[in-house]
């Protein structure tokens, strides 16, 4: 019973901070307090780390499952309860060692349904960050010991042609490159870099595009411009367009995990 009330008690120091959002090259963090997720699917591996309480989590045709740290695959739908508890929510892009790092990140594991469920190592880090006031300004600084952690674990390199077309992505804005010229540049049929991209990131090609897209949308909605500006530079057509991709992705309206944010680096 001490060890519940010491948890209860810091998570009272953290009443009225607001959620956060990190983006880098190959990183994506929310960490926050959620409700419930509808079904949904990323284009990344996700990990997932209850900060004080376990959460729900269900995998498309499955039952509900109670878990204080998962891993969930590229691609893989799913839904979550959280009952207004923080969590953190940390995608790594599969050309970043990806899967392969998230799933070290977990003791105790055991298989859900396709997707991973454990003890989350790493817990304490990221609910420091979220009781810290200032938690956005370090935020690239312990996600890096976080995988400085994971990496020696992981075991599987992803394919160098795919990671390289990754990266590429990763830097285009404006017209998307076609399918065809990606694969030319790495020396592969189209047929056949979509085979392999698939297989290498867990989604096809095109849902990978429209994750990255999401991502710039984020990353300008958190460098302060408005939702329908975001969306329009990150290539939808409308704000709505961006709301409809954002429940796809996330399994809420971006007014769930997007407003009322943290200040971040230079903001404070």
């Amino acid at each position: 019973m001490t060890g519940c009330g010491q948890l209860y008690e810091r998570a009272a120091k953290a009443d009225g901070l607001g959620p956060f959002w990190h983006l880098d090259q190959a990183r994506t963090l929310f960490v926050g307090p959620l409700q419930h997720n509808g079904l949904h699917q990323h284009g990344a591996p996700v990990y997932l780390a209850g900060l004080y309480e376990a959460f729900e989590l269900r995998l498309e045709g499955a039952d509900w499952r109670q878990c204080r740290g998962a891993v969930i695959p590229a691609g893989c739908r799913h839904e979550l309860r959280v009952h207004g508890q923080p969590i953190a929510v940390f995608y790594i892009e599969p050309g970043a060692d990806g899967i392969g790092s998230l799933t070290t990140l977990l003791g105790d594991v055991r298989e859900v349904g396709g997707a991973l469920a454990g003890r989350p190592h790493g817990r304490n880090l990221l609910r420091e960050l979220w009781e810290d006031r200032h938690g956005p300004q370090w935020t690239g600084q312990a996600l890096d010991d976080l995988l400085t952690f994971a990496r020696p674990r992981a075991c599987r390199q992803p394919d160098a042609r795919v990671a390289r077309i990754m990266a590429d992505l990763g830097h285009q804005s404006g017209t998307p490159m076609p399918a065809a010229r990606l694969a030319a540049s790495v020396g592969l049929s189209a047929s056949r870099l979509q085979h392999l991209f698939t297989r290498e990131a867990g989604v096809p090609l095109r849902r990978y595009r429209a994750w990255q897209r999401m991502r710039v949308a984020i990353d300008a909605i958190i460098g302060g411009d408005n939702f329908t500006t975001a969306a329009h530079l990150a290539g939808f057509s409308d704000q709505a367009h961006f709301n409809h991709d954002f429940r796809r992705t996330f399994g809420a309206p971006p007014s769930v995990s997007l407003a009322r944010l943290r200040p971040g680096i230079g903001d404070a």
